[in-house]
């Protein structure tokens, strides 16, 4: 169903509602705090908490609530709102909505074939998926998935320079239309659920597929195999389920990889080369010199910081604290939304992400200034639910419903609106 026709939210009302009759029911609800809690009953304790944990006390998950919910939309009336046109343009790219599918790490913690079914559904919407650098399926599985719909491509910046390089290579050749820098999370936040369990997916093997299909990483752990192994850890029932796990995931034959020393280099050598904290702005550079794609950077909430990227180049900013993910305490991100559009003025996009839920909370921060929203944790509820077809419809009811509240406050596209929709609550 094309999101440009008119209507479009009140089509998905109609197909629910027919359905409805025949005693066909959704494969998720609708209300986002009710499929909140059949995702949490559907996920195993472990994959609930690294899913929808935060870090320390959760405040700045809950301040990415606030911050929205301080905005209240100003309905307008007697406008003539029947033919509704919700597409963006991005980078040169045509896009039917401004929602895109946030990257989102170890997708195989909501579904066996997370990364794939998420896929088919971005590409059914042709809602832009932006693939996470810690999935656990390669790019270019995904990419086949994914067909000609649109995708990006979020990138963790290693510790080891070549394989940067090597990862953007790939993300451009498997048709890429833009590379998405993270930036906050060049170390891991203090995470109490994840702690609690003492449980990381990573040293499953889970989440590193990028990394063991790409040939730097591959002679990375080749070099570390060949070493003398360290010490061993002590031999238990959890180790032992551990060491499978690593075996499981790792490239080739089960039986083969049992007798390698790969699968646990392979775990040891991300561990090392995940991230790196020295960083600075000028390093943006090296990713320029290996690609001719938009350069992104996620994770902004200061304008100094936007005025600094655009300075070292880049093509576009999402403003985001990785849904709390990261830093308790911090800013909420509807909060850290204008000050850097005002500075921005309009040089680059700037795109929005933490805390989405709803279609009213899109409209919202197009509102406050955003090119475009992406949706995280919703969407992998969906997929915790019904696989392709929960994660489709998810996306497809804050598609919907965020029709339906451009129509109800009076306006009929993306481009109209602006900060008067909303009044400071």
């Amino acid at each position: 169903m094309s999101h440009t026709v008119p209507g479009y939210g009140r089509r998905v009302q109609t197909i629910v509602y027919r359905n409805g009759a025949t005693g066909l029911r959704p494969i998720t609800p609708a209300s986002a705090q009710t499929l909140e809690r059949a995702a949490e009953k559907a996920l195993s304790p472990a994959a609930w908490a690294y899913i929808a944990g935060s870090s320390g006390t959760e405040w700045t998950t809950a301040a990415n609530r606030a911050a929205l919910d301080r905005w209240q939309i100003v309905p307008r009336m007697l406008r003539d709102v029947s033919h509704r046109d919700l597409s963006i343009e991005l980078f040169g790219h045509r896009y039917d909505t401004p929602v895109l599918a946030a990257p989102v790490g170890v997708l195989e913690l909501a579904h066996k074939n997370g990364d794939l079914e998420a896929a088919r559904a971005c590409a059914e919407l042709r809602v832009p998926f932006v693939f996470s650098n810690q999935a656990s399926v390669p790019m270019e599985d995904t990419a086949a998935a994914t067909g000609d719909a649109p995708h990006w491509f979020q990138l963790y910046w290693s510790s080891s320079d070549d394989l940067v390089a090597s990862l953007v290579r790939r993300a451009e050749a498997s048709g890429a239309q833009a590379i998405v820098v993270t930036l906050d999370t060049h170390m891991l936040g203090w995470r109490p659920r994840d702690l609690d369990l003492a449980y990381l997916p990573f040293i499953h093997g889970m989440g590193i597929a990028q990394y063991t299909s790409d040939p730097v990483f591959r002679e990375l752990v080749r070099k570390r195999a060949s070493q003398p192994a360290g010490p061993r850890p002590k031999v238990t029932r959890a180790a032992i389920r551990t060491l499978i796990d690593m075996t499981r995931r790792y490239p080739g034959r089960f039986r083969d990889n049992l007798r390698s020393a790969e699968p646990r280099a392979a775990v040891e050598t991300f561990l090392d080369v995940f991230s790196r904290s020295s960083l600075t702005w000028p390093d943006l550079a090296f990713v320029r010199e290996h690609t001719d794609l938009p350069i992104v950077v996620k994770g902004l909430q200061h304008p100094d910081d936007a005025e600094k990227a655009l300075d070292a180049g880049v093509d576009g900013i999402i403003v985001s604290n990785h849904g709390g993910r990261q830093l308790d305490g911090a800013i909420g991100s509807a909060a850290a939304l204008p000050d850097i559009v005002d500075r921005i003025a309009g040089r680059v996009p700037v795109l929005f992400d933490s805390g989405i839920r709803t279609g009213s909370d899109v409209l919202k921060a197009l509102a406050l200034g955003a090119s475009a929203v992406l949706v995280g944790r919703p969407y992998v509820y969906g997929l915790a639910i019904g696989g392709a077809a929960g994660a489709r419809e998810v996306l497809r009811n804050i598609i919907a419903e965020f029709d339906l509240a451009l129509g109800l406050s009076g306006h009929t596209s993306v481009a109209e609106l602006n900060r008067d929709v909303l009044a400071a609550a």
